[in-house]
This record gives C-alpha cells, structure tokens and sequence, in this order.
C-alpha cells in the first residue's frame, strides 16, 4: 500500500504533519481491514468456529484451547481433527474433563495432527483435568499470572505453562506449549486469549474472561502477519519472536490503546486472504 508506511522519526523528534497524517492512513487502512475480516463470515473458516459450537463458558474455553493447540497446517484439517476431539468428548469437555477416566481415553489413542500425536493429546487432557480440579480452571490458571495494570502476558504465559506442565509428562509434551524465554511468539496462546478476552459487537471474539483487559493483550505473530506488519512499518525485528510480538503489539498501541490486538484481524486478512 504506497502511502501507508510510517515517514521515519526526525532526528530532532520533531514530528511532523505528514508523520501525522501517514499515521491516519494506516491507522484508517487498518481499521478497515478490521470491519472487514472481524465478521462472523469468517468463523465457519477458521479454528474459532470450534469453541464457538458452545454456549457454557467452561466448554468455549476447553474447546478453544484445544482448538488453538493444533491450529498449525491446513485450515480445513485443523477444524476436522478439533471437531474430532469434541466428539471424543462425547460433545461437553468440560463434564469430560472433570470426570474422564482412563477407559474414556482409549479413543484418543488413534489421534494424530501433525506433531501433536495421541501422547501429547492424552497428556494435555489430564493437565486440563488438573487445571479445573485444582487452579480453578483455565481462566484463573491463565489470569492469575496478570497484574490489574500492565500488559505482562509474558508472565502470565510461563506460569500458566508452569502450572500446565505440573504433572508428569514426557519431554516432548513441552514443545506444544509455547515458552517466550525460549523466544517463541506463543502465536496459538496468544490467539486463544484474544478469543478468551476481546469483546466487541461483532459476534468474532468471546470476551468472557474478565480479569484480564484486551490492553493487555500482545498480536499474535507468525510468518503471514510478520510480513504484512514489516510492510506497513509496524515491525522492524525480522525474527518472528516474542520480542517481535512485542514491539508488534506495542506499535499497534499507538492506533487503539485499549483494544489494539483487534488489528490481529486486518493482518491475519490481508496476509491469508489477501497474500499482501
């Protein structure tokens, strides 16, 4: 988009009227962009549309992490074996969860995405077991690792990982789970909380966890909304990490402090949409 990207900063800090109106193009490209691709059109699509085959917010959250757990590949396949999972689940995760036993698990012997094989499943469904016995749920697991006031999701990620990882488990079961010390984007976390926590009217996003704000929210990154921010001047670190998701999420600030992980849509449309 000739015009949209950011004029460079004085080297007296000075900041210009063409800085000024630049920033106005791309915060208004941006924004439409946002009411674009921020459509309940999109959700049939997209690994959303898993937790969104619920109503009690306890099954949402379940079937949104695990939906966001495998959502790397193809879109179709990623919304096949999720839906998969809920099956296994007999269709209420959050009653399974809490009182599965080891005879309840034998389905999820044959399961298989990409990576993620029937180990790691079986292994991520008795950390949530965990979870809901002992933390409260996901949410409270997830929350309690925030402040009231700053945006320290980082924080907030590797003690939920601490917590998620508690019980035994095999080395390779902390691959799935995204560490930022390890300079991971925790692009799948990060989407799950913007799913968890982002309210607006359109029908996209649940917003029914409300200890944390959306401010406090950091861009999910990978490769497709990595290039589209470095084009439009948002990104300047080329490595797709958590420091990038950082000053990613930091730049989308200046448009919309309070909801500025909203922009993740215009992104994420115009890099798989639209391949800008």
């Amino acid at each position: 988009m000739p015009g949209l990207l950011f004029v460079n900063k004085p080297a007296n800090n000075l900041v210009t009227p063409a800085m000024n109106s630049d920033k106005q193009k791309l915060k208004d490209f941006l924004e439409s962009k946002v009411g674009q691709y921020n459509s309940i059109r999109f959700i049939e699509t997209d690994p959303i549309s898993i937790p969104h085959l619920f109503n009690k917010k306890e099954d949402v959250e379940i079937a949104g992490f695990m939906a966001a757990t495998i959502a790397w590949g193809q879109r179709t396949t990623i919304i096949s074996n999720a839906k998969k999972l809920m099956q296994w689940m007999d269709g209420t995760p959050h009653d399974f969860i809490m009182n599965f036993s080891e005879k309840d698990l034998l389905p999820f012997n044959a399961f298989v995405h990409r990576t993620f094989n029937s180990q790691d499943c079986i292994h991520f469904l008795w950390a949530l077991k965990n979870l809901y016995q002992n933390y409260g749920g996901l949410e409270n697991a997830f929350c309690s690792g925030f402040s009231s006031d700053e945006a320290d999701t980082k924080n907030a990620i590797l003690l939920f990982r601490q917590r998620f990882l508690q019980l035994e488990h095999p080395q390779r079961i902390e691959k799935h789970l995204a560490n930022p010390d390890k300079k991971s984007s925790a692009k799948r976390l990060n989407m799950f909380l913007r799913w968890m926590v982002r309210t607006d009217n359109k029908g996209v996003d649940f917003g029914i966890w409300k200890q944390i704000k959306p401010a406090q929210l950091i861009c999910p990154l990978d490769v497709h909304s990595g290039r589209v921010a470095r084009k439009l001047g948002l990104l300047d670190r080329m490595a797709n990490d958590w420091q990038a998701a950082e000053e990613l999420s930091q730049n989308l600030r200046r448009f919309d402090p309070n909801d500025p992980i909203k922009y993740d849509y215009a992104l994420f449309g115009l890099g798989v949409f639209e391949k800008y």
